[in-house]
Formats: C-alpha cells, sequence, structure tokens
C-alpha cells in the first residue's frame, strides 16, 4: 500500500492522447492528481503554473522533443529538481544514456505495462518526497546552525563584554589594593621612623649641645693640671704615686681624641634623625621646594648599613653625578618612598650578585650602583639610578611594575614596591618611570618628572 506521503501531481506529456488517456486512468486509481500536456512548450507552461512532484515526459514530439524540454527544466533552479522519467519506444542505448546525462531520472518503454509504470512512479515519488524531506532537514539544519553561530557570537560577545568588564574591575581593585597598602605602609613607615627619630633625638641632642662644654672643661681642667704641674715639680708621695698610676700623659692626650671621636658619633646621628625626620615626612598634599639631591641623600643614609663591607663583600660603591636641578613640586615622602624601593632592589640585585664570588674578584669587578640627575626644559628632571648586578629577563622586565609580582624568594618580597613606584610616579606625578636591563650587565631605573604639576 502507499503511504500518504507518496501521494503526489504527476504531469504526463505525449502527443498522443490515446497515451495520455491511459496513463491518466491508471494513475488515478492510485490517487495520484494527474496533469497532462500534449507537447513540450504546454508542459512548460503547465510547470510553471503548478509545479509537479514528477514528470512522465514523451521523448518523441513536436515542437521541442523530450530531450530539450528536460534540458530546459533542468536548466531553471525552479524546476530543477522535478524528476522526469522518459517515456519512448526508442531502445537505442544512445538515446538513453542521452536522456539520463541531461537529467532524466528512468526510462519506460512503450508499449506500457500498467504494472511497471505504477511501481517506477512510486519509487520515484518516494524518492523525491524523500529528498524534499532531505532538503528541508538540511534547510532547517543551516537555520539551526545559523542560529547557533549568532547565539554563539552573541554569547561570545558577551563574554568578552564581561571580561573585558571583569578585567578592569580587577585592574581597579589592584589599584585599590596598591593605594591601600601604600598609604598603610608609608604611614606606618613615617610613624615608626618618626618615634625612632624622636626618641633618639632627645638623648643624642643632649649628649651633643653638651659636648662643647665637655670639651671647654676638659680643656680647663687639663691646662690646671699642667699649670700646676709646672709649679709644684716634687708633689707629695701620695698625689705623684697617683700620677704614675694613671699615666697622666696619656690620658691628657687620649682625651681629647675620644671626645672629637664622640663629636664625630653624635654629628653622624644627627644626620641619621635628620634623614629619619625628612623621609618620615607624611603629606598628603604635593609642597614645592623638594630638593631630589637631598631625597636620595637622605634615603643613603638611612641603606648605609646595608652599603658597608660585610664578611661576604667589600663596601657596594656609590657614585653620584648630580647636575643642576631647579627644585619640584611633589610629595616628599612619596618620591622617598620610590628612592628608596628602587635603592634598595639596586642593593639586593649586587648581593645575589657577589654570592659564591670570592673576595678578590668582588674588589677586581666591584659591585655599584651610579646615580645621575639632570635637567631640561623639555623632559624636566631626569634620575637614573643604575646597578651593575645580574639584570633581567624580557619576560621579567614586562611584569617588573605589576602589583604582587616578585621574583624574590618567599618571604623576601611582597612584590609591591616596584608597583607602588611605578604609580607614584605616572599616576600622582604625571611623570614616567622605565626600567632597562640586560641580563649579566644590569638593570637601570629612569625616573622623569615635571618641575610643577598640570592641575
Amino acid at each position: 500500500m502507499m503511504n500518504k506521503t507518496d501521494i503526489g501531481k504527476v504531469l504526463l506529456v505525449d502527443d498522443q492522447p490515446a497515451n495520455l488517456k491511459v496513463l491518466s486512468e491508471s494513475l488515478r486509481h492510485e490517487d495520484w492528481v494527474t496533469l497532462v500536456a500534449p507537447d513540450g512548450e504546454s508542459a512548460l507552461e503547465q510547470v510553471a503554473y503548478s509545479k509537479p512532484d514528477l514528470i512522465l515526459l514523451d521523448v518523441l514530439m513536436p515542437g521541442i522533443d523530450g530531450f530539450e524540454t528536460c534540458n530546459r527544466l533542468k536548466s531553471n533552479p525552479e524546476t530543477a529538481a522535478i524528476p522526469v522519467i522518459f517515456m519512448t519506444a526508442l531502445s537505442d542505448i544512445f538515446d538513453k544514456v542521452k536522456g539520463f546525462e541531461i537529467g532524466a531520472v528512468d526510462y519506460i518503454t512503450k508499449p506500457f505495462q500498467q504494472e511497471e509504470v505504477i511501481a517506477r512512479v512510486k519509487l520515484h515519488l518516494r524518492l523525491h518526497h524523500l529528498s524534499q524531506k532531505l532538503s528541508h532537514k538540511v534547510e532547517e539544519q543551516a537555520l539551526t546552525e545559523a542560529k547557533l553561530q549568532k547565539l554563539n557570537q552573541e554569547l561570545e560577545a558577551r563574554v568578552e563584554a564581561r571580561t573585558a568588564e571583569l578585567s578592569e574591575s580587577l585592574k581597579q581593585l589592584q589599584q585599590m589594593q596598591t593605594q591601600l597598602i601604600q598609604s598603610e605602609k608609608m604611614s606606618a613607615i613615617g610613624q615608626l621612623t618618626a618615634g625612632i627619630a624622636h626618641e633618639i633625638n632627645n638623648p643624642v641632642g643632649f649628649i651633643h649641645g653638651n659636648l662643647d662644654y665637655v670639651e671647654e672643661y676638659t680643656d680647663d681642667l687639663i691646662k690646671l693640671v699642667k699649670l700646676y704641674r709646672d709649679n709644684s715639680p716634687e708633689p707629695i708621695p701620695t698625689i705623684k704615686k697617683q700620677v704614675d698610676a694613671i699615666d697622666l700623659d696619656f690620658v691628657s692626650g687620649d682625651l681629647a681624641k675620644i671626645l672629637a671621636s664622640m663629636r664625630m658619633g653624635t654629628d653622624r646621628i644627627v644626620n641619621i634623625v635628620s634623614s629619619l625626620k625628612q623621609f618620615s615626612r607624611i603629606e598628603k598634599d604635593k609642597k614645592p621646594g623638594f630638593d631630589i639631591h637631598g631625597g636620595i641623600d637622605d634615603t643613603l643614609t638611612i641603606l648605609s648599613s646595608k652599603l658597608k663591607e660585610t664578611k661576604d663583600r667589600p663596601t657596594i660603591q656609590v657614585t653620584k653625578t648630580y647636575g643642576e636641578l631647579p627644585p619640584i613640586t611633589c610629595n616628599y615622602s612619596q618620591l622617598n618612598q620610590v628612592f628608596m624601593n628602587i635603592l634598595a632592589n639596586a642593593i639586593d640585585a649586587l648581593e645575589e650578585r657577589d654570592q659564591g664570588r670570592a673576595w678578590e674578584v668582588i674588589e677586581a669587578s666591584p659591585s655599584c650602583i651610579n646615580i645621575t640627575t639632570c635637567f631640561s626644559d623639555q623632559d624636566g628632571v631626569t634620575l637614573k639610578i643604575s646597578d651593575n648586578g645580574l639584570g633581567m629577563s624580557d619576560a621579567v622586565q614586562r611584569n617588573i611594575f605589576d602589583p604582587f609580582f616578585t621574583t624574590k624568594d618567599i618571604g623576601k618580597g611582597t612584590g609591591m614596591g616596584l608597583a607602588i613606584s611605578h604609580q607614584i610616579i605616572v599616576q600622582n606625578h604625571q611623570g614616567s618611570l622605565e626600567c632597562h636591563s640586560v641580563p649579566g650587565q644590569g638593570t637601570t631605573f629612569v625616573i622623569q618628572l615635571p618641575v610643577q604639576l598640570v592641575s
């Protein structure tokens, strides 16, 4: 039995009315809708008016024959998919091959056998319906894929937008963390150093201020002793014994040296306390009149203990080449923090370079830090801090100013120092901070600052 899906519309094309009548009656018994055309021209007009599901096409007809009619049908995209079965009394294999070449799907040989015609029509209608279903499925799948592709593109766009938002939020969060850490760190350092400077300053100030009187009184007493000895060359035995016991001549000479040494020591403590006070100043506003050279010198004074000779290496040499710089407007404590971070990193790099090197080797190629400054109307103030340490790779240089990035061992670095320094110079002071490094040769940090900040 035929499936409902096999019911279709069949166009019969033949110039013999008897053949059309026989075929029409046979096909109507199968519930197929039949259309008829007596020649090729009429068939083309009929197809344009009502498109059939299958065409039974006679080959030998007046006017345009079956081959030409089929060729025109297949040349038209609207009718190319309609299956065509040729009906012919021709038995030449060449004619059959020609029919297949121009697009026919089958041949029925005259005279007709009703069962054969019905079987072939039924087969090709089913194939045509299946082909249409497949085409619809392909179209639906293509449409579905297009929709999925569009949705995927929209999703990717949303993901990209959301990723960009999250990246920006993360960047802002890191900046807020950096600012908070910087603020807390500077506040803590400022309070600590200010407290230490205050506690040291009072007793040292007392000692330093009284050294003048001690030297004066000591000088008077020594003069008095000498005057007594000159006028009493033969003291009583008890005094003579005590003079010999304490070696009065040695004590008189050495006491002056001790006082001079104490003055040097208190002078140095006073300078250190002054540097601590300068370094610990916490200002929220930017003020004019900052002396960059003074800030660098104060930082070097605080770091002097790390520069000194140790049991493993000689003193780290510091060379300063200062140009003529005008005072600049800035936040004093923030710039001092930048100097501290860069110089401390340079010292760490040099200590890492000297690990495992013999003393003689280090002396032959000493570790050194070079600091140069200059000024120009175009670039403003330029400061370069260089070391001859191990240097950095390109990969490290690309991340050197990222928050929490560090090459140091766990517990030896937070990865915030240079990130904070970059933010202080670039965002807070409208300048630039660059790092140039060559592995095995050293690293140079270049700071450029305007003299006056633009509001």
